[in-house]
């Protein structure tokens, strides 16, 4: 598919669709893409997959942490919003399609942010810092 070993975002979600073809991935798919794209430049790179690959199954607990944190981190101010979050939670549910979640209703999606929120914003400012991601996710 990728004979360069590079790819751009939309052959990303090309790609990443053949996963989930019950859902629409294509907006995970970009935040995906985002994530494993480091330095931004528009292209994954082999080695840029690789190593995010290699974070995600062999990476220490931090490691793993601060990748995720960065997936949700989607403008990359440092801090998770709940609109941030939001979008990434919709993003999942669109991926996994209808019939995986039959009679889920239209507000789970927010409602599993406010959870997350609940756990994770220690100090309740509303956003969550890497600290605060880092320190709930190892309870």
């Amino acid at each position: 598919e990728c004979p360069s070993g590079v790819v751009n975002e939309e052959t990303f979600k090309e790609i990443y669709s053949q996963f989930f073809p019950q859902g629409d991935s294509t907006n995970y798919a970009h935040f995906l893409f985002n994530a494993f794209d480091t330095d931004h430049n528009g292209s994954v790179s082999f080695e840029d997959f690789v190593m995010g690959l290699s974070i995600l199954l062999r990476g220490t607990v931090q490691e793993k942490l601060n990748w995720a944190f960065n997936l949700y981190d989607i403008n990359k101010d440092g801090y998770i919003t709940k609109e941030e979050m939001l979008d990434i939670m919709k993003a999942i549910y669109d991926m996994m399609g209808k019939c995986t979640y039959p009679v889920l209703k239209e507000d789970a999606p927010r409602q599993h942010v406010e959870t997350f929120f609940q756990k994770m914003d220690k100090n309740k400012d509303g956003v969550v810092t890497i600290d605060e991601f880092i320190e709930s996710c190892q309870k």
